[in-house]
């Protein structure tokens, strides 16, 4: 993985030696375990040991059960960035058990392909695990949220997931609960009862109380552990008992007020100042410490705390690294701030220091931003957004972004570059115009006249600012409509670009890829996108490089090249198979393979790959592309004959789409009004052409080519309706600029599609002769790419059109096979014409005309006298409703009957 992991999250708690035994509670724990329950929450307020009873439930099942695996995460706020989260899940279960979220795996694609993955790991392993989610509080991102629901959907029989939360978590507990799949411990079951209580005030702290006085302690705390510890640790030193008890009440902001400053009142000056200036840190360690108090002996201070149980948790079992009891931290830090805000800022100063020396940008950069030293953030934030970027942490930058001053970015082009980003994604396109500009006057020197900052040696974010401004201005363009303007801002990214910056390459490439997809030039951009992925696969981005696998298809069809999509497809999808562990882009490329298939009428395979893209999982799809799965399977299943399903396949592929940066060319929309369409439900069909103000007076214009198509088959068919109209003459005219336009922009699909209708439409008029052009130029398109379901899916018209072309002559084994194809597809097409009629002995007759037999020699083969053989012949050219032995033979073909 590329971000690094911090390995104190992933520590395991021990019990602690002096921990009171909760046998009732972990017992209850254990039996939702062995009951197969998916998840145990344990939810109440700081302080009530849900950590404790987390770590004595964990050595008791590894004593029972040696085999047992365990992850642990301890979270914190920077995990809302859901890369951060599921780098971290994944570390967390590679710790538990390697043969889980290798490094292989990459988090950065999407949280379904990760988890997919991740799951798919835990799956094979046999030994049982529980995955630990301490301190779930912190988690607020709706995306990670979502990424752990879809864990627990999908979560194997042998893995658990337990959950410590202050707070109820926004989770599908109701659903988890009815489902009988939830086990709950909440603050009423985690209170200390009396006798636990008194184990723990005597036997633990060495206290001699009466009974009266722990009842009465354990009343005024109701049993909460935090306040009977800080009591406890009062009462060491204080000479009256009960009028110490009776001296606090009410609720337990007020107890841990009370007790922790008595815990304070008794420490030594040095201790009290150690843990004043310390409890900035959420994490503690000797150097660390040492730095940010100006001490020597941190170290020896953070083990003598630990012996004195003040309220401090080792992180690790070579006791390098600690944290205070989070209410304990949060009364020290409000006592710090009553000292005044300097001291709290000049200490995570210090800290911040410490951490960018020691290697951890994303601490340096939050506690300078606790210290309000935007200039030292901004700094940090500058030199961290490398790393922050090519682990895709685009939260957690987007974070920082949000915090940092306008004053603290002025003179920083980088900070101002990625501040027009985070604009871009908010859509306020003038604020991302106007940033970019200052940082493109910034790297020009014609600011104020002061020059940029630049506080080392030029990184790499600002040596390669002038590709990264050349691809947001062409983003820019994207989002504003401007053509022309996209076109300029990605070419210049690409002249831009080094020859060993590939990501740079990989993205102009793919920019230039989108301009001219988008202005017709589907072969030049076939060559911009087939680059993109070549710079994409340099620079380690396998699954962007095989996603340009769906794009180029996409423009390969219209350009008629449909034996080079399938197998690019091909390869790309064995490329993923073999390295990207399945999930993305595997799901996608599964999905978008099944239509080069169904163009070839090969639907069981078609149907095949799309439930391999299912195997993978429900969300192993990109959101990008997961609208291609319902697509594909609509398309199947019309050709099954089910339009209705194929509606609902639509219907469910327009909610999941999400318009991004590819041109819509082929819209759901419009496939769904060609179903409607074969349906004979062409209001419904004209509904949708007159919301895209579609007409068949239009210039062509290859982004609505799709669509004019479309409407070109409605007027054919209202033709069917009202025959007196000038439906045709529509159509016709339609066409003939459709056909033209395609035929500049070498679009030969699309040409072929056009040319097919045009045929339709002449057939429509009576004037087959004139359509069997069209219908020939065609065939010799699709015949050499193996295209079946552009003249199967016309119907009975087609098969019309196909016998009148084998009367012809026209491609007659091609034209037979097409004429098979149709006759099973639709089976009640054949009692439209005479092949029924014929008889055996006619049929044998028929298949030896077709060879470079004479008459006399089929008599013989026959063994009948050459009359007899006339006799026969003359029967099948009637019944054909032909006059010659070649008609017969190529009407016999296109019927499928030899």
């Amino acid at each position: 993985m590329v971000m690094e992991v911090l390995a104190t999250k992933l520590f395991v708690p021990s019990p602690r030696p002096q921990a009171i035994s909760r046998p009732r509670l972990v017992g209850r724990l254990t039996a939702a375990l062995q009951a197969g329950r998916r998840l145990t929450l344990v939810s109440a307020p700081a302080g009530f040991g849900k950590t404790a009873l987390f770590a004595e439930w964990i050595a008791q099942l590894r004593r029972q059960e040696p085999g047992m695996r365990v992850a642990w995460l301890s979270l914190e706020d920077s995990d809302n960035d859901p890369v951060r989260f599921l780098t971290y899940l994944a570390a967390a279960l590679h710790h538990a058990d390697p043969d889980v979220g290798p490094e292989e795996h990459d988090v950065r694609s999407s949280a379904e392909a990760a988890l997919t993955a991740l799951i798919n790991d835990m799956s094979r392993g046999a030994r049982p695990m529980i995955l630990f989610l301490d301190d779930f509080q912190v988690i607020e991102n709706p995306s990670v949220r979502d990424a752990v629901v879809f864990l627990l959907d999908h979560l194997p029989p042998t893995t658990h997931v337990a959950l410590a939360s202050r707070s109820d978590p926004l989770l599908p507990v109701a659903r988890l609960r009815a489902g009988g799949d939830l086990t709950e411990l909440r603050a009423a079951d985690l209170r200390f009862t009396p006798d636990e209580a008194a184990a723990f005030l005597n036997g633990v702290t060495g206290l001699a109380l009466t009974r009266e006085d722990v009842a009465a302690l354990e009343t005024r705390t109701e049993g909460w552990i935090a306040g009977l510890q800080l009591a406890a640790l009062s009462l060491r030193d204080s000479p009256d008992v009960p009028a110490f008890i009776d001296a606090f009440t009410g609720s337990n902001r007020f107890v841990i007020d009370y007790l922790t400053e008595e815990v304070l009142r008794h420490a030594p000056l040095h201790v009290r100042e150690f843990l004043l200036q310390t409890a900035i840190l959420d994490r503690l360690s000797g150097p660390l410490c040492d730095a940010v108090t100006g001490q020597t002996d941190s170290t020896q201070m953070l083990e003598s705390l630990e012996r004195a149980n003040l309220f401090i948790v080792p992180l690790d079992d070579s006791r390098q690294w600690y944290r205070y009891h989070h209410l304990f931290a949060d009364v020290l830090r409000s006592r710090l701030l009553a000292r005044g805000p300097g001291e709290s800022a000049e200490l995570h100063t210090l800290a911040s220091e410490w951490y960018e020396t020691n290697g951890s940008p994303d601490e340096a950069v939050r506690h300078a931003f606790e210290a309000a030293d935007f200039p030292r953030a901004a700094r940090v934030v500058e030199t961290t957004i490398p790393g922050v970027r090519r682990s895709r942490q685009d939260a957690t930058l987007l974070g920082w972004l949000a915090r940092l001053p306008e004053d603290a970015q002025k003179r920083r082009p980088v900070l101002r570059v990625f501040s027009a980003w985070s604009s871009l994604v908010a859509g306020d396109l003038a604020s991302a115009d106007r940033r970019l500009t200052e940082a493109e006057r910034l790297l020009a020197g014609d600011g104020d006249g002061t020059a940029p900052r630049h506080d080392s040696e030029p990184g790499e974010e600002l040596l390669a600012l002038p590709v990264t401004i050349a691809l947001y201005r062409a983003s820019l363009a994207l989002a504003k409509g401007d053509q022309p303007g996209m076109t300029l801002h990605a070419r210049r990214a690409l002249d831009a670009a080094g020859p060993e910056d590939h990501l740079g390459r990989g993205a102009a490439a793919g920019m230039v890829g989108i301009a001219l997809w988008a202005d017709g030039d589907l072969e030049a951009a076939v060559i911009a996108f087939g680059n993109s992925a070549k710079s994409l696969q340099a620079a380690g981005n396998l699954t962007d490089a095989l996603s340009t696998t769906m794009v180029i298809a996409d423009m390969l069809l219209p350009l008629g090249r449909l034996r080079e999509a399938q197998t690019l497809y091909e390869a790309a999808l064995q490329q993923s198979i073999e390295q990207c562990n399945g999930g993305q882009p595997t799901a996608d490329l599964h999905a978008g393979i099944s239509e080069m298939y169904r163009e070839r009428n090969d639907l069981a395979t078609a149907r095949s790959h799309l439930a391999a893209s299912t195997d993978l999982g429900d969300t192993a799809l990109s959101h990008e592309h997961r609208y291609r799965w319902f697509v594909a399977m609509a398309g199947v299943q019309e050709a099954d004959g089910e339009p209705d399903l194929a509606l609902e396949s639509l219907a469910r592929a327009e909610e999941v789409y999400r318009r991004g940066f590819f041109p819509d060319v082929r819209p759901i929309g419009a496939l769904r009004a060609r179903i409607l369409i074969t349906q004979g439900r062409l209001p419904e069909a004209r509904a949708w052409v007159d919301e895209q103000g579609l007409a068949f007076t239009d210039t062509p214009d290859y982004l609505r080519e799709f669509g004019h198509v479309t409407l070109a088959r409605l007027l054919i068919a209202e033709h069917a309706v009202t025959p007196l109209g000038r439906s045709l003459d529509n159509a016709q005219e339609l066409l003939g600029r459709l056909a033209a336009s395609a035929e500049r922009g070498g679009r030969m699909g699309s040409l072929s599609e056009i040319r097919v209708l045009q045929a339709l439409a002449f057939h429509a008029q009576g004037e087959t002769a004139r359509a069997l052009a069209p219908l020939e130029r065609a065939l010799a398109q699709a015949e050499p790419e193996g295209g079946f379901r552009l003249f199967i899916h016309e119907g009975a018209p087609m098969l019309a059109l196909l016998r009148a072309a084998a009367g012809a002559g026209i491609r007659p084994e091609y034209v037979r096979r097409l004429s098979q194809a149709l006759r099973d597809t639709a089976p009640a097409l054949a009692s439209e014409y005479p092949a029924e009629a014929l008889s055996e002995r006619e049929l044998h007759v028929l298949r030896l005309l077709a060879t470079g037999l004479s008459g006399p020699e089929i008599a013989r083969e026959l063994y009948v006298s050459l009359n007899t053989m006339r006799t026969h012949t003359k029967h099948i050219y009637v019944k054909l409703e032909v006059s010659s032995r070649a008609s017969a033979v190529r009407r016999a073909e296109a019927l499928g009957l030899i």
